[in-house]
């Protein structure tokens, strides 16, 4: 998000349905109250005015970044109106991380099963939506975002690499809780493979990985990757 947003043609619009997610699943998140207190919680009217006011002034595109498992008990029309793209990370490094804040996480709050079977519902309606593994992405931000560009019929800029530390205006009232590294970042980090990884994570990742493994061979590769 915080790359697209350096364009001037893009404006961004952090997980809308995160307040849908939240009401539906009764998730016990950071923050939980604010997200429910400051969003439109009903998915499929947040949904359908987006699109609308995009119709209604279309001279920027708009990106819309939406976390898979707030996918959940919604109207799912509107991904065949949109150009669709999956971010994906490898479980071995992801679940550390997601499970500071989500200590019981499974693999539904991973997103993983659920973006494989969207992808494959978007390939079935004729959609050939993009994937971007995080590591691909780093090793090479240059050369993957041209051919995602190039893949969602957007002119590259190279100010996609770049952006001010700090929080932006669009971020969503659940940022504290779970932006830290974003905000202490400009730009794509060189990619450091994390070595260590909690025994007790064990089975949830072997549940994880063989939807990571099915992402990842659909995924757009760095030009030198180092495998």
């Amino acid at each position: 998000m915080y790359s697209f947003a350096q364009r001037g043609d893009i404006r961004v619009v952090d997980e809308p349905l995160y307040g849908h997610y939240l009401r539906v699943s009764g998730a016990d998140h950071p923050g939980r109250n604010e997200v429910l207190a400051a969003l439109n919680c009903d998915g499929d009217e947040v949904m359908r005015g987006l699109i609308r006011a995009q119709a209604e002034r279309p001279a920027k595109r708009l990106f819309i970044k939406h976390m898979a498992h707030h996918l959940i008990d919604i109207d799912l029309d509107f991904v065949l109106q949109t150009c669709n793209v999956f971010l994906i990370r490898d479980p071995h490094e992801m679940l550390p991380s997601l499970t500071i804040q989500v200590p019981d996480a499974r693999l539904a709050d991973t997103g993983l099963e659920r973006q494989w079977r969207l992808f494959s519902d978007l390939l079935d309606s004729g959609q050939q939506p993009a994937i971007l593994d995080s590591r691909q992405l780093l090793l090479d931000p240059r050369g993957v975002l041209h051919k995602l560009c190039e893949h969602i019929d957007l002119d590259y800029s190279d100010a996609m690499l770049h952006w001010p530390a700090g929080p932006r205006a669009e971020d969503g009232v659940w940022a504290p809780h779970w932006y830290h590294a974003v905000h202490q970042s400009t730009g794509f980090a060189a990619y450091e493979p994390k070595s260590d990884f909690p025994d007790h994570l064990e089975p949830l990742l072997a549940e994880c990985s063989p939807w990571y493994e099915r992402l990842f061979e659909q995924s757009i590769r760095a030009t030198n990757n180092g495998d």
